[in-house]
């Protein structure tokens, strides 16, 4: 869908001038996420791999072991596939990392955006466990979050098989993925299983109500406007979304007791959508006692480090979140 007249962007003073070109090429080649036949091409197109993006080399060179396992879910939902990449050679337990990728809900797979933390396990410093939960919307709420959350139980419960430190499972994910992490780090603490040492939250989609100024900001413009993100929460959720009936395990932003969560690594872009209910989270998790580390990028969209690594600004803030997690897993 392209914007009309009435609907043009107005909103490219708040981005970068490195990243304008980006978000240009980006809008004018791809289509915008807002109808089934556009997820049914953006899920072809992270399959197949996208125009002049290069395939990911899981293996680093050689420095990874590359499984693929699949694994119970819980009560009567479908085996999930994990993605377990661990270093060659590691001596003793490490600590790990699991993963959720992003997807608005709608897309992707237990390979998107491993590349972020695959460093990490090509110097030896960790295990990496993605999950490949199902999708909206043939698979709404609860499923996704709860097939995060039993892929996260299994790697606890098979830690020891897996190399892993039981005591030292860190979450993270980004976008849709960085909400359902939110989203297991809750039921985690609440069913008490299995102990989280930090959330690495990107960009994370918190919040189906789409009551805040930046909720409103982007139309047809940047990356996962306000049309793309009330249709991903509607994949998710139908009916229920923006009503009274929905948990906070799939909109966190929902939940009134934040207390008992992981030290949280959380951030945004200044000109995104999830940006207000990103630092009001980040704001109610340090009054409720966690330590957070809380990063807002001036002039960015959303995933805007992704889509163009070359610019300064993406390069601090790819800097910033690889150093927070380096330090974690040394910890």
């Amino acid at each position: 869908m392209n914007p009309t007249a009435d609907d043009a962007p107005a909103t490219r003073a708040l981005f970068d001038p490195e990243l304008v070109p980006v978000i240009e090429g980006i809008r004018a080649t791809t289509p915008h996420i807002s109808t089934p036949e556009a997820v049914a091409w953006w899920r072809t197109a992270l399959t197949d791999g996208l125009p002049g993006v290069e395939p990911i080399d899981l293996t680093g060179g050689g420095a990874v072991m590359v499984e693929q396992l699949t694994v119970p879910a819980s009560e009567s939902g479908p085996e999930i596939p994990l993605l377990v990449l661990r270093p060659v050679g590691a001596a003793g337990p490490l600590p790990a990392i699991y993963h959720v990728h992003g997807g608005g809900m709608v897309m992707g797979d237990a390979r998107t955006s491993v590349e972020n933390y695959l460093p990490h396990v090509i110097d030896g410093l960790a295990v990496l466990v993605s999950v490949d939960y199902r999708l909206a919307p043939e698979h709404p709420d609860p499923a996704p979050v709860e097939d995060c959350y039993a892929g996260l139980v299994w790697t606890a419960v098979h830690a020891s098989d897996l190399g892993v430190d039981v005591e030292r499972i860190m979450i993270a994910g980004d976008s849709a993925g960085g909400g359902l992490a939110a989203g297991t780090a809750l039921m985690a603490r609440d069913r008490q299983f299995p102990r989280l040492t930090h959330q690495v939250l990107v960009t994370p989609m918190l919040d189906d109500r789409a009551r805040t100024s930046s909720s409103q900001l982007l139309s047809h413009d940047g990356i996962w406007d306000r049309h793309e993100n009330q249709f991903g929460w509607t994949c998710l959720l139908g009916e229920r979304r923006g009503g009274p009936d929905v948990s906070y395990y799939a909109a966190p932003a929902r939940a009134t007791d934040l207390a008992g969560l992981p030290r949280t690594y959380i951030d945004c872009a200044s000109g995104e959508t999830f940006r207000d209910e990103i630092l009001d989270y980040a704001q109610r998790l340090s009054a409720a006692g966690v330590v957070v580390d809380l990063h807002m990028w001036g002039g960015g969209f959303h995933a805007f480090d992704q889509v163009a690594p070359h610019a300064a600004v993406s390069r601090a803030s790819q800097a910033t979140r690889q150093e927070f997690v380096r330090r974690a897993l040394r910890s």
